[in-house]
């Protein structure tokens, strides 16, 4: 037993390595459709740009209909969406923005 409980509080001391809180800003549709300006939300901290996009659409069902379209910022920096690795620390803010358009 003393075993088990030895893994469960590594597991738990480490839970903060491998996860961790990001604040989401929303911007012009994608706040319309989330229908609040920002939120937090726990991510993998060892990700792609990619996966968190697939994590926005499970959280955020709404965002499907733009996520074509979608922009990704991490701390006022444009993400590509692709599979490139990136780490997300606590604290980090991650912008959807969603297509503009104007004329």
């Amino acid at each position: 037993m003393a075993n088990g409980n030895a893994r469960n509080i590594e597991y738990i001391t480490n839970f903060s390595v491998l996860f961790g809180q990001v604040r989401l800003l929303f911007f012009a549709k994608s706040r319309e459709i989330v229908g609040r300006k920002e939120a937090e939300l726990e991510v993998v901290r060892l990700t792609t740009p990619r996966d968190v996009l697939q994590t926005l659409l499970q959280e955020y069902p709404g965002l499907g209909e733009i996520s074509d379209n979608i922009v990704l910022s991490l701390n006022e920096e444009y993400l590509e969406i692709d599979d490139q690795q990136i780490v997300l620390e606590a604290g980090d803010e991650l912008a959807i923005i969603p297509p503009i358009s104007g004329g």
